[in-house]
């Protein structure tokens, strides 16, 4: 059973304002609850309610790909407009999705780190060679972009469009219902920065 409920009659795709705005934290927060929809080019719709979402703050965040304001081609998306999406491959392995935030210049991101699967399921579970739902199908970073067929094409991907991949509003979730901890992962490099608690997920 799903732990959300959306009470729009009609699905609204998040505009360009939402990701524009400079809070980062914040914005990182009101993606909980809000429905991430792929379509694939045969027409096949996944998607998931953002569950674990996951800050990094621009130039000035060590654990950051942009810190110090580092354009490569890889991180090039962290540096357009708010409203696009930034993939980039893990270990050599695992697709993550970010969500690019905030104005142009200004590298902000999310890491979408877990998806509740809503639509598409049987889909979902073909691709992660599945026979079965289970909290893992989409439960990390990794897991939800190949349940969703995410992959490398989608960088720079217009979040907005609603033709690849957008994102759904929902009502806010409420503070009370929001877990703040450590980021994962970064602790070889991220120095100070390591202990930020800019990782949130859904209680």
């Amino acid at each position: 059973m799903n732990r959300f409920i959306n009470n729009f009659d009609k699905p609204q795709i998040l505009p360009t304002s939402f990701y524009q705005r400079t809070d980062t934290l914040e914005l990182a927060k009101e993606l909980l609850g809000k429905k991430l929809c792929s379509l694939s080019s045969e027409g096949l719709l996944t998607t998931g309610l953002i569950i674990e979402t996951e800050a990094y703050y621009g130039a000035e965040d060590k654990a950051c790909h942009a810190h110090a304001n580092k354009k490569t081609k890889r991180n090039a998306p962290m540096f357009a407009a708010g409203g696009i999406a930034y993939v980039y491959l893990c270990y050599g392995l695992h697709c993550l999705l970010n969500v690019v935030t905030h104005s142009e210049g200004e590298p902000h991101a999310v890491l979408i780190r877990a998806i509740e699967p809503v639509a598409g399921i049987e889909e979902m579970l073909a691709r992660r060679s599945k026979s079965k739902l289970d909290k893992t199908l989409s439960a990390g970073p990794g897991t939800l972009t190949r349940s969703l067929g995410v992959n490398l094409a989608d960088s720079g991907c217009d979040l907005t469009s609603g033709a690849r991949l957008w994102i759904e509003d929902a009502p806010v979730i409420p503070a009370e219902r929001i877990w703040a901890g450590p980021r994962i992962g970064i602790a070889n490099y991220a120095q100070e920065d390591t202990d930020k608690p800019w990782r949130f997920r859904v209680l």
